[in-house]
């Protein structure tokens, strides 16, 4: 069997707010994601998953364990090598106003990601936004941030991220606060985009049923701790802990996986 695309061992991570106060954000976490998986990670909020996610794309350093992105440890590569792996991962954040520069164009912002990949044309700037259905592309180009509505930033940070071709995203809550109709385009046009490229996630998220409707397999969090992780169709309705039980009373019904999601116009 090949090795996992990623590969979090053993990983810790602990905040000091003073010398006496410490909070234990991730506890000798380990996780996999193979090559075409997609893996949610799910939990509470202050259950450690952001900082997890900030660890395995190499934005926070861990205080003991290491991440391996393609059988290569993170922390064992530098300069050009370290760039190159981090070009295989991208992630997309929950707050595309944040996320985006509001000083650069649509334009701006994808081809400083296609350079990556020496391919920073507008010819190919204009396929990313029509792959992530702002179409037509040319027309947003010269669209700054504030000149698009929240879904349409979305989208924009979704086609940045995959500028660099790369073979793992990082998802963290990239639907909350989006309201239904928003929420289920960009649900569909993660699927959309799994289905053409054959790319793995890792989906961080509260929201028990997207993890249900697009995940293989489920890692749930508790206290910076994993207390079960399994296929998403066994720990959604079979769970064996007792927190994961409870997280699932907390929502109303957990629906099929893969249901059909209501669609509305694309350039919202």
């Amino acid at each position: 069997m090949s090795a996992p695309l990623l590969e979090i061992q053993d990983v810790s991570k602990t905040f000091r707010r003073s010398r006496r106060e410490a909070v234990h954000a991730v506890r000798s976490v380990s996780l996999t994601v193979a090559a075409g998986e997609t893996v949610a990670l799910v939990g509470e909020s202050g259950s450690g998953k952001s900082t997890l996610g900030r660890i395995a794309l190499g934005l926070l350093a861990p205080d003991s364990g290491r991440v391996v992105v393609e059988g290569r440890a993170l922390h064992e590569l530098a300069g050009a090598e370290l760039r190159r792996a981090r070009t295989r991962m991208q992630p997309i954040f929950q707050d595309a106003s944040a996320a985006l520069n509001p000083r650069r164009s649509a334009r701006e912002h994808l081809l400083q990601a296609l350079a990556t990949r020496d391919c920073a044309t507008e010819r190919e700037a204009v396929a990313l936004l029509h792959s992530v259905g702002l179409q037509p592309g040319a027309e947003y180009l010269d669209r700054f941030p504030h000149e698009l509505s929240g879904g349409q930033r979305q989208r924009l940070t979704i086609a940045r991220a995959l500028a660099p071709q790369p073979r793992l995203i990082v998802a963290d809550e990239p639907l909350s606060g989006a309201d239904v109709s928003i929420r289920g385009q960009i649900l569909n046009l993660l699927l959309d985009i799994k289905q053409a490229t054959s790319i793995a996630y890792l989906l961080i998220t509260h929201d028990i049923s997207v993890a249900r409707a697009f995940c293989d397999r489920v890692a749930v969090m508790m206290r910076g701790e994993i207390v079960e992780t399994g296929p998403a169709d066994r720990v959604l309705t079979r769970p064996e802990h007792e927190y994961t039980r409870r997280l699932l009373a907390a929502v109303p019904a957990v629906p099929a996986r893969r249901a059909p999601i209501a669609q509305a116009p694309q350039n919202n």
